[in-house]
Order: C-alpha cells, then structure tokens, then sequence
C-alpha cells in the first residue's frame, strides 16, 4: 500500500489547513454539523453496544472498537471536526500560509456547528432507540437509555464530587484524547488508499476510547442525551441514584463547568501543543517544495 513519508505528510496537513481557513462561514457551520451528527452516531453506537455488558474492561472495548465510525466517515467524506482542526489549522498558520486570525474563525464556527450536529443527533436518540411504549400508552426509558444516563452522569457528576481534583483529570485526559484523535488524523493523510486511512484512523481512535478519555464533540452529544432523558423522564434520576440523585440531576451549568469547558481546553492543547507544534518543529527543515 502506498504511504506519505512524514515530512510531506506534515506537509500536507498544512494545505489542508490552508483549504479549511478558506472555507465560508456557512461552509463551516454545514460541515461541522455533519461532523458533529457523525460523532455522535459513533458514541450512540458505542452506548447500545456497551448496554448489558458486564466486565468493565470489555466494555471499553466494545465502544472503542464502533466509536471510530463517526472519524472514519469525517475524514472520507470531508467534514469539520474542531478536534481535527486544532492540529490541521494552526498548522498552516505555523507554516505562515494562514494568519492566526483565521485559526480562530475555523475554530469558533466548526466548533459551534459541531455543537448542533450533535444536540440534533442527541434529540433522535433520546426521541428514538432510548425509549419504548409501554402497555399503559406512556413512554419509558429503557436499557440503552439508562446506559446513556449513566455515562452523562458519569462525565460530570464523578468530576464534580471531587472539585478541584476532577477538573484536573477531565483536563488531563482530553490532552490525552486529542493526542490521539490526531495521530488518527496524521495516519490518514499518511495513507493514500481508502483501507489504509480506514485502519490508521480506527486504532488509535479505539484506543482513546478504550482508555476512557474526554472528547468536547462526543460530550457534546453524551450530556445532552443524558440530560433530554433526566429531564424529560425524571423518574430515571430515583433509579440510578448516587451522585445523580444528590444533585437532582444535571444542570447545563454543570455540564460546560465540569466537562465541557476543560475537555475543550485540553482538547486544544492535545492537538495543537503535542502533536501540530511537535510535528512542525521535527519536519520544517524537511518539508518539500509545494
């Protein structure tokens, strides 16, 4: 199979970002969009799967190993993803092709297109396959959705409860999980056939998620989805109880505080910082004529 050598890999990560700060704003916002449902049609995946298994470990792998159809079909397909393009962009800024300015304008708008993507990707899971009719003509919330319940509360109340110490570990493993996503992002671009960016995006996409790292688009649809089914069936906060229970559920507040906000934050830093300026500095002597 043929491949890209490092130094015009990175190369070609920087044109990428150049034809991405080139995009319209309406551009941004319909990619991201698509981007974001795509993200979230691998973390709905990965709840269904996860639903009844019992060994924690296999668990991880389960959702890991159908998480990554959501990358897969962003990348063959050309939509935005903010994590993605908090390598890619900057990277063209660092090659001086791009001014900063225009980092920031993808970063803002894919990201809010992201955001809706998934809500609107959440709202038919939450609508849809996590609830079922039940013989007295009511609406209840069932297997998969009390997993989606759980993991919601998981990503949030579990930092919660601990302050200071949460923020750090959610911060911490979005570094991680960006670390990941765009050495995902790299192989891509390495490979020049279609089996070839297919399995260098899923392995390092099912390792992130096997390892229980924090992405702000998948949050973006797991909290949500979470949240729709607390507040629109409240009887599933008595039966999971704990954490859930002592604070009445979640609040949006709660949601961007003690997730959202730092797993972006990290996110960023994961992309940018540890893979786009590491890659940078190693090939900038070596990249080759455009």
């Amino acid at each position: 199979m043929a491949f890209n050598p490092p130094a015009k890999m990175v190369a070609l990560v920087g044109n990428a970002g150049v034809a991405k700060a080139k995009l319209s704003i309406f551009n941004l916002l319909l990619r991201g969009f698509m981007a974001g449902a795509y993200i979230a049609i691998g973390g709905a995946l990965c709840t269904v799967c996860i639903t009844g298994v019992a060994t924690p470990g296999i668990a991880k792998l389960v959702g890991g190993s159908v998480f990554p159809v959501g990358l897969i079909a962003i990348v063959l397909t050309g939509m935005e993803l903010f994590t993605g393009d908090c390598m890619i962009v900057p990277m063209a800024a660092m090659m001086r092709k791009i001014t900063w300015g225009a980092v920031m304008r993808n970063w803002v708008w894919v990201y809010i297109g992201n955001l809706v993507g998934s809500l609107a990707y959440a709202y038919v899971m939450t609508v849809g396959p996590f609830v079922d009719g039940q013989a007295n003509g009511t609406m209840a919330v069932n297997a998969f959705g009390i997993t989606a319940v759980s993991i919601a509360a998981g990503k949030v109340l579990g930092y919660k409860a601990v302050g200071a110490a949460g923020l750090w570990s959610c911060f911490i493993k979005a570094i991680g999980c960006n670390f990941l996503v765009n050495i995902a992002i790299l192989l891509a671009i390495t490979a020049d056939d279609v089996v070839g960016k297919f399995f260098g995006i899923w392995f390092p996409i099912m390792a992130f998620v096997s390892s229980g790292f924090e992405h702000c688009v998948a949050n973006m649809y797991f909290l949500p989805s979470g949240k729709f089914l607390m507040d629109w069936y409240p009887d599933v906060i008595a039966t999971k109880g704990g954490l859930l229970l002592a604070n009445g559920g979640l609040s949006w507040s709660d949601i961007w505080l003690w997730n959202l906000i730092p797993v972006t934050v990290g996110n960023i830093i994961g992309g940018f910082l540890f893979i786009g300026v590491t890659y940078f500095l190693m090939f900038r002597k070596d990249l080759p004529a455009e």
